[in-house]
């Protein structure tokens, strides 16, 4: 799978941020693909994507992201990438562009977009809804409270309004959020993020237990158990989401087919 994946010379989340069921995934020859490079502009302790300068966007990589796609004869797939605060529009126009080489090569294949915050630019965001995606996710992590620890560079009130704004901009889209548990929140605080999201007009939503990269990211503080996941996914279910994944293994993109 690695092999085809460097033939084809596309990156995929799954390899850049150490994915624990990347075994599963690619034995059933499923993958994320990670558009717009390898390196990102944010500071997140909890992320394993390098944290250097940025290269220019290939303009072919849309392209080579679509054949590989009908080269693993995906039936659903999840486009996300790294944050490029130093484009533009952030990336919006890459984003739309590998939908569309995505429609034209396989045009039966359902796309999910798992998108940035583009600094909660309209411009940007209508960009990118305008492309027609099936599912456009935007992950909030983690709670308020950490995100000065966590998210460095990030806002939470911004990412519940990119939500919120894909939503009023497109009310038939299907939108999807997620955050990791064992940093350090409080189940008050998990339920409350829940709220907020479902108050954004959020369908989908994943919890998933936070494992740390190595020993330089943010620490684990806890390891949550499986019944206090399945205590949330039914507190979700009673928030009107209208599909919901939660144990320790749930990353977003994770057996995303099963939202739909």
């Amino acid at each position: 799978m690695k092999h085809m994946l460097r033939e084809s010379g596309v990156e995929t989340v799954c390899e850049q941020a150490m994915c624990p069921n990347i075994g599963e995934c690619f034995s059933r020859n499923q993958a994320t693909f990670l558009i717009l490079g390898k390196h990102c502009t944010r500071m997140c302790s909890f992320c394993n994507i390098d944290k250097t300068t940025p290269s220019e966007p290939d303009p072919d990589e849309p392209s080579r992201v679509a054949e590989a796609i009908a080269h693993l004869s995906l039936k659903h797939v999840v486009i996300t990438s790294v944050t490029r605060d130093d484009l533009h529009d952030g990336g919006a126009g890459m984003f739309a562009k590998t939908v569309s080489c995505i429609k034209q090569k396989t045009p039966r294949v359902t796309i999910e977009l798992l998108i940035p915050d583009f600094q909660l630019s309209l411009v940007a965001l209508a960009v990118v809804v305008k492309s027609s995606p099936d599912i456009v996710a935007h992950n909030l992590e983690t709670v308020p409270s950490l995100y000065a620890s966590v998210r460095k560079g990030a806002d939470y009130l911004r990412s519940v309004e990119v939500l919120r704004v894909v939503k009023k901009m497109s009310p038939g889209l299907k939108t999807k959020s997620g955050i990791m548990l064992g940093m350090g929140e409080t189940a008050g605080e998990v339920i409350s993020v829940m709220k907020d999201v479902r108050n954004a007009g959020c369908d989908f939503f994943s919890i998933g237990q936070y494992l740390a990269p190595s020993k330089r990211h943010y620490p684990v503080k806890e390891y949550v158990t499986p019944e206090a996941f399945d205590h949330y996914k039914r507190e979700g279910e009673k928030l009107g989401f209208k599909h919901i994944e939660s144990a320790p293994y749930v990353r977003s993109s994770y057996m995303a087919e099963a939202y739909f």
